[in-house]
């Protein structure tokens, strides 16, 4: 009897064994299964959208992060985020305004671009790359971004924060940079008076980021400092290649 009771408890010790082995992996699985880029992203609508009250641009194309491997932020000075931003990853990279869905080929990554909303006013980079199952360090994220003007803009200022470095570029044309290892600040970096154009306007942004989070957050202020609202954005008009004669700069 005894030794009936012992084999019985061998047997269930070793269930027990296998099952802490099997079930925590399932658990982690499941888990990866079922990530999101909810709720930071809700699909962007068909309709126009509007910055929010304090201007912030929330609906972006985003692309899947392209793996650029550093293993410290402090390396991201002028001359290597510049560097990093010009080399051609994909073609069109500084022309192309894509639609939800379209895909490029940097190296061995297929890679898609995806229409989003942000529901806060920074753009949380490192939750879009985990909710999609992708690198979240040692990454360059692309941003793209259609603004309608209802008229012509005089002394109006891009204005950006970003975490880590980022380049933003109004049609084509570069407007701000943010170098170094940096935090994402409100307003951090603005640009020289931009006059936009009455119609479409198109907005580019590259992020570059080892270790640690990756967001940004980019609106217009006017002359006076004061946040820019009667824009929309409308991704309904991406699809085809930027203009960049729509934007002067104004020295």
């Amino acid at each position: 009897m005894n030794t009936i009771r012992r084999i019985v408890t061998q047997g269930m010790c070793v269930l027990a064994i296998v099952a802490i082995q099997i079930y925590p992996a399932a658990a982690v699985n499941t888990s990866e299964a079922h990530r999101s880029v909810a709720p930071y992203f809700v699909p962007a609508g068909a309709a126009p959208k509007a910055p929010d009250t304090d201007g912030f641009i929330q609906r972006w194309l985003l692309l899947e992060p392209i793996n650029k491997p550093n293993r410290t932020n402090t390396m991201f000075t002028g001359t290597y985020v510049r560097n990093a931003f010009n080399t051609e990853y994909f073609p069109g990279q500084f022309s192309v305004v894509p639609n939800d869905g379209d895909k490029v080929t940097v190296g061995n990554q297929e890679l898609m671009w995806h229409a989003l909303d942000s529901t806060g006013f920074n753009v949380k980079l490192f939750r879009f790359a985990y909710g999609l199952n992708k690198p979240t360090y040692g990454v360059i994220f692309w941003a793209v971004t259609v603004i309608d003007c209802p008229r012509e803009m005089k002394n109006v200022r891009l204005a950006a924060g970003s975490n880590s470095a980022s380049i933003w570029w109004v049609n084509g044309k570069e407007a701000v940079d943010l170098f170094d290892d940096r935090r994402m600040v409100m307003d951090d970096v603005v640009s020289k008076r931009l006059t936009l154009n009455k119609g479409r306007n198109i907005i580019r942004g590259a992020v570059i980021n080892g270790p640690g989070l990756s967001d940004f957050c980019v609106r217009f202020i006017d002359e006076n400092g004061d946040p820019v609202r009667d824009i929309t954005v409308n991704l309904g008009s991406s699809g085809s290649n930027g203009d960049d004669s729509a934007v002067q700069s104004d020295f």
